[in-house]
C-alpha cells in the first residue's frame, strides 16, 4: 500500500479540517479526538468540498445541506446524503501526515 505526503501534523489543527489534493483526488484531513483521519473531501450528495464544514464528534458535516459523515467509516448519519464518501488509511511518521489512497470504505 502506497503511502503520500498529505501535509504536517503540525499543520493541524484540532477540529479543523484541512483540504489536499493527492494525485489528482481531493482529501480532507482532520485531526479530532487524537486522531488523524482521511476522508473523500466531495460530499456524496452535491459536489461540495467536505473541508469547508465543521466538525463535532469524529464527523464532518456538508456545509451546504447539513450532511455530517462518520470520519472513521465514511458513512452520512443523516439525510439528504445517503450514500458514503471513501475514507483513507493514515499513518504518521514524524510530523507527516502520510495518506493511502486505498479506500478502507
Amino acid at each position: 500500500m502506497a503511502f503520500l505526503r498529505a501535509c504536517g501534523l503540525s499543520e493541524l489543527e484540532e477540529n479543523t479540517p484541512k483540504r489536499v489534493e493527492l494525485d489528482g483526488t481531493p482529501v480532507s484531513v482532520v485531526k479530532t479526538e487524537g486522531e488523524v483521519f482521511a476522508i473523500h473531501d466531495i460530499c456524496s450528495h452535491a459536489n461540495v468540498s467536505l473541508s469547508e464544514g465543521e466538525v463535532e464528534d469524529c464527523q464532518i458535516e456538508c456545509w451546504l445541506h447539513g450532511s455530517s459523515f462518520d470520519l472513521r467509516t465514511g458513512k452520512p448519519s443523516g439525510l439528504p446524503a445517503t450514500r458514503p464518501v471513501p475514507v483513507y488509511p493514515v499513518k504518521i511518521e514524524g510530523d507527516d501526515v502520510l495518506v493511502s489512497l486505498n479506500q478502507e470504505s
